[in-house]
């Protein structure tokens, strides 16, 4: 008996957890929006198919940056699975940056012109220091002698 008890403590607070983090990631997707209209490489404008992604990574950020829309891009979800795991990333000019170990055809196939020198835009000053993050530590990379 006293297991169930707290079998359903634990589900309240995790169910309590996610929509809280729910209601974080809609406020960040709202004011990510008040920057950004579609995906910076797709073009796609539709919100419902808009993720709102992390320049520097949730787990890296403090709860400020968590929710800062300077700290994420609105990108299609193929476009979010390539930044978030580095196969992509942005200079601060705006230039495409399209990592060596990436499969080219692949990125092809999901609406990446790894071929063109393909420009995004520009950035605010303070998505250029999320973006520097990004590159820093997410971005893949050959490194010689790291």
């Amino acid at each position: 008996m006293i297991d169930a008890i707290k079998l359903k403590a634990i589900e309240e607070t995790e169910k309590s957890a996610l929509i809280l983090a729910r209601r974080g990631q809609g406020l960040f997707k709202q004011r990510v929006r008040l920057l950004a209209r579609r995906c910076r490489i797709t073009g796609v404008d539709r919100i419902e198919h808009l993720r709102a992604s992390h320049c520097k990574p949730w787990r890296d950020s403090n709860d400020g940056e968590r929710l800062d829309g300077e700290n994420g891009l609105l990108l299609t979800p193929t476009i979010d699975h390539l930044f978030d795991r580095g196969f992509i990333s942005f200079e601060a000019d705006g230039k495409l940056l399209v990592s060596p170990v990436a499969h080219e055809p692949s990125l092809e196939r999901m609406g990446v012109a790894v071929q063109e020198r393909t420009n995004v835009g520009a950035f605010s000053q303070r998505q250029r220091r999320y973006l520097e993050f990004d590159r820093e530590r997410v971005f893949l990379e050959a490194r010689v002698g790291r």
